[in-house]
């Protein structure tokens, strides 16, 4: 691969993660905290390629090869290697096409996380009526402490729609420990009131109460929490779509 296209890769790439890391678009793919660092990544990839890029012009007339690069044949006509422009393509799907975060069908195909237990007593529930939970907090209260910080209180809560084994609703969020690739659902079952007519990824708030009920995720076999809803609505994806 020629310097050019070394330079033409490097600034396309770090340009990808600089639009990426200054937008939103970065949180459908790391956690939050690690922003300051696609920043950083970016400015030194694009600050390398125009280095490189300002190496290859400022001499045009001598070219030095690059490792795994055949020079000039002595009769005009240059063996490199065109399959490098191929590392352009990825860089590309980045900037033009942006996918979507995980979602309905990452969290049918794996198992849902198991809820942390606390290894203190739970901490009294949030102020408010409803009190607003974290899908881990409310599973993780439901089976380790069996509701007691729970029962009596109205509760909320956001995510997406997956369906369950017999098709009907849980609702679900994606837990990140660094990025995608390691993305692992969180499941809540629903019962009373669950959004029959909501479709798969579809992002709700529903409000009710503890349930008592409970499953098993046929995938992995971890214990599933319920909750009873109330009322529920529909509303757009949240700005971090991961738990």
């Amino acid at each position: 691969m020629s310097r050019l296209t070394q330079a033409v890769v490097l600034l396309l790439f770090g340009g990808a993660v600089l639009r990426a890391s200054l937008t939103d678009l970065y949180l459908r793919y790391v956690k939050e905290g690690l922003r300051p660092f696609l920043i950083g990544a970016g400015l030194l990839l694009v600050a390398t390629g125009l280095m490189t890029l300002w190496h290859s012009l400022r001499a045009p007339g001598t070219p030095s090869p690059a490792a795994g690069t055949e020079p000039d044949d002595g009769h005009g006509h240059s063996h490199e290697p065109r399959v490098g422009w191929l590392l352009i393509l990825p860089v590309l799907g980045l900037l033009l096409v942006a996918p979507p975060a995980l979602g309905s069908f990452a969290a049918g195909k794996s198992g849902s996380v198991a809820a942390p237990a606390a290894e203190s007593d739970y901490p009294p529930l949030p102020a408010g009526d409803p009190a607003s939970l974290s899908l881990l907090d409310y599973a993780s209260r439901a089976l380790f402490d069996d509701g007691r910080s729970l029962t009596g209180r109205t509760l909320r809560m956001t995510g997406f729609i997956t369906p369950g084994a017999d098709g009907s609703p849980m609702l679900a969020r994606i837990v990140l420990t660094c990025c995608a690739a390691d993305g692992r659902p969180i499941k809540v079952g629903l019962t009373g009131r669950p959004p029959l007519e909501a479709a798969a990824n579809t992002w709700v708030e529903v409000t009710g109460v503890y349930s008592t009920e409970r499953a098993k995720d046929p995938v992995n076999d971890v214990d599933v929490a319920y909750f009873e809803v109330r009322n529920w609505q529909e509303i757009a994806q949240p700005k971090q779509p991961y738990a």
